[in-house]
């Protein structure tokens, strides 16, 4: 692509902190910001298992006053956020915090969003419809997947169109990101699989981007390459610690590439599905990024021939097409070997939805970077492929 005149925007929090045991500095990362009492965003399950206690307790040892709210369901609703609203409200909180993977760091963005700048959290779907800050938000992660605990992406379903809304604002951005690679252990083999394969679709589609950059590019291939050998692992074996400690690493660096390079339309067909379906991101995500991928192959072979590399795939010898074609090869055989389904069907997806999730995908704010445009009939079709 011609070098023509555009600023590249990179986006983070201002601080994270990794590694093991790093979330019990919860409560001293919250009082810094100068919060007096915090909403703890979370689950119905970890609220249940008792984390979010645990993480209270943590809080109130520095003074600052918590209160739990867990009423972040899987692919979060504008319902959800603006339940999260009341509760901030009646309690008189001046903080958030996020405990759990995207889901409830996304509807605590919601909540944010929101309380920040008034309205229904249907106004903010698009880029940077927020004009004022959100309160002093820390984000606890708990999946080694989404990177909701880091980016400016925020998703939340319109519960009346079904659709999930894309909103990009830098001001959703957490001030503070953690991943404590404790608080991954013992997590279902089945939840190990379809994060660890959203954070793979994070660093391949940012990583043939049309807006990728030698940042965007660096964190991109370090993540796949931390994902190809540390992801069965962590299938495999839940207590394995050095694996999901890994997986930590490469889920937040694939939250930096997407975070700044954008997705394409994995992404944007994926957020049909969940709105459509209530179905797991992840494992759209999984089953969709081969067959977007196959279609996306001729704008940059030499992209996905990096990847196939990146993968441990021998490309020596072959051409870049070639090359490319072992990358999207190896995608599905790693998907299928964590036990992610082969196709859509296997998720009951009617054929007589996807003309409506095509034209939903194509207005969805994922789209603009993916390498290859397509038309509403190839995009239908790659539906079809994936299914």
């Amino acid at each position: 692509m011609a070098l023509g005149e555009q600023t590249y925007g990179f986006f983070i929090p201002t601080v994270s902190l990794m590694g093991i045991g790093s979330a019990k500095e919860t409560g001293e990362q919250v009082k810094a910001l100068g919060a007096s009492k915090a909403l703890i965003v979370t689950d119905k399950g970890l609220s249940a298992m008792g984390v979010a206690d645990k993480i209270k307790e943590q809080v109130e040892a520095t003074g600052v006053k918590a209160i739990i709210f867990d009423g972040a369901e899987p692919n979060p609703t504008d319902i959800n956020v603006h339940d999260g609203v009341k509760v901030y409200q009646e309690n008189g909180c001046d903080a958030i915090i996020s405990l759990g993977g995207g889901s409830s760091h996304d509807c605590a963005k919601g909540v944010g969003l929101v309380i920040g700048n008034g309205g229904n959290i249907r106004d903010f779907e698009g880029i940077n419809k927020s004009t004022k800050p959100m309160p002093a938000f820390v984000a606890i992660n708990t999946t080694a997947g989404t990177a909701s605990e880091m980016t400016r992406f925020c998703i939340i379903t319109n519960t009346d169109t079904h659709v999930k809304m894309a909103i990009v604002d830098w001001r959703c951005t957490p001030n503070i990101a953690i991943n404590d690679p404790l608080l991954m252990v013992g997590k279902p083999a089945a939840l190990t699989a379809a994060t660890g394969m959203d954070a793979l679709t994070h660093a391949v589609e940012a990583y043939v981007s049309t807006i990728a950059t030698p940042i965007t590019d660096a964190c991109a291939i370090k993540a796949i390459e931390l994902i190809a050998k540390y992801l069965s692992k962590a299938v495999a074996n839940g207590e394995d610690l050095e694996a999901r400690d890994k997986m930590a690493y490469a889920e937040y660096l694939a939250g930096m590439a997407f975070n700044n390079a954008s997705l394409g339309y994995v992404h944007s067909m994926a957020h049909q599905l969940g709105g459509f379906y209530n179905l797991p991101h992840g494992v759209c995500n999984a089953i969709l990024l081969p067959a977007v991928s196959q279609y996306n192959l001729i704008a940059c072979p030499e992209r996905f021939a990096d990847v196939a590399k990146a993968l441990g795939e021998n490309v020596d010898g072959l051409s870049v097409t070639e090359a490319g074609q072992k990358a999207i090869d190896r995608i599905r055989s790693l998907s299928a070997s964590i036990g992610i389904p082969t196709g859509l069907k296997a998720l009951n997806v009617k054929e007589e939805d996807l003309s409506i999730m095509a034209e939903n995908a194509k207005k969805d704010a994922c789209q603009f970077t993916n390498p290859r445009k397509a038309t509403l009939e190839q995009v239908i079709q790659i539906f079809k492929d994936a299914m």
